[in-house]
């Protein structure tokens, strides 16, 4: 497998990453175990979690995706075989937030519940403007330096914010933000086209967009409402998915799985792996069905025929 370098961090993952915040959510220990094995075996080294993850389940309080991946860990082996992302900044209880002092803590749980000296990609999960930029990333630096941080992320930032945070960077000395983690899918295209991609491009920012099967609506699961019951996640999605932008996209994504032999699934993926600027889109398994489905996509190539019919569709 052909590895990518995620920015200017140094750090090599694979073309996808997987998802952990079905991690002791919708998939329980012993079941994310066996698909975190899997991913390994199948040569991909890159997962996504954050420390919020899944707080917001009945009777869960955060915390529960980092503790099964440092359970996970902790059988031996694997940890100089996997690039640890994880996320700071959402609310775990006391508003969410990017202050020093609650990084600071953060990142003390983060390590303790994955069992590990060093987080491989540390990521702001969302801008705070009440925090300057400067005391955020200052805050970074002295994690980096203590070496309990290899590099720094952020997820859900503007274009202009993001260009704040790089240009602050500079100016001050400090590490900078290696990747963005945005919202992004053959669906979801606003957001990350033009000025945020252009950011990312300019500056050799990776991308590790989130979504990248829209919470499982580009596998084709869900084409009517009543389909939300098919999962937990449906509820969520099948209101902003399914309507007659959406089913012509997922039309068109049957119209090339059915060409090339493949299925929605890899086709969605291997179109997002495939745009500009991208490095290793997020998506989760629940099941080894599933996650050989993620790995397949990998390899199947789009030719520019399919990609044009794709764009077309998908375009608002």
């Amino acid at each position: 497998m052909q590895y990518r370098p995620l920015g200017r961090s140094g750090l090599l993952v694979s073309p996808l990453c997987f998802g952990g915040n079905v991690l002791g959510w919708t998939a329980d220990e012993k079941t994310s175990f066996s698909l975190l094995d899997a991913w390994l075996d199948a040569g991909f080294n890159f997962i996504d979690t954050a420390d919020v993850y899944s707080r917001w389940a009945p009777g869960h309080a955060g915390g529960e995706s980092e503790t099964v991946i440092g359970r996970w860990l902790k059988q031996g082996g694997r940890r100089d075989k996997v690039v640890i992302a994880t996320k700071v900044g959402l609310d775990m209880g006391q508003g969410a937030t990017l202050k020093p002092d609650y990084i600071r803590r953060a990142v003390e749980d983060s390590l303790r519940r994955l069992q590990v000296e060093r987080i491989d990609l540390y990521q702001s999960h969302r801008d705070d403007p009440d925090t300057p930029l400067e005391a955020t990333l200052e805050t970074y630096a002295g994690l980096i330096a203590a070496g309990k941080v290899k590099a720094i992320g952020a997820s859900n930032f503007s274009a202009t914010r993001l260009a704040q945070a790089l240009d602050t960077s500079k100016r001050l000395g400090f590490p900078r933000y290696e990747s963005l983690q945005p919202l992004y899918n053959l669906y979801d295209r606003a957001e990350f086209e033009g000025e945020l991609r252009d950011v990312c491009l300019r500056s050799d920012v990776g991308v590790i967009n989130f979504y990248a099967l829209a919470a499982g609506f580009l596998t084709g699961k869900y084409r009517v409402p009543d389909d939300a019951s098919k999962s937990v996640r449906g509820k969520n999605t099948v209101a902003k998915y399914v309507n007659q932008r959406g089913l012509r996209i997922l039309a068109a994504v049957d119209q090339v799985a059915d060409r090339l032999g493949a299925t929605p699934a890899r086709v969605a993926i291997a179109w997002n792996m495939a745009q500009p600027g991208i490095t290793s889109p997020i998506a989760s398994a629940t099941s080894l069905a599933q996650l050989s489905e993620l790995a397949a996509a990998t390899r199947l190539k789009l030719d520019a025929e399919n990609m044009a019919l794709l764009d077309q569709a998908s375009r608002s």
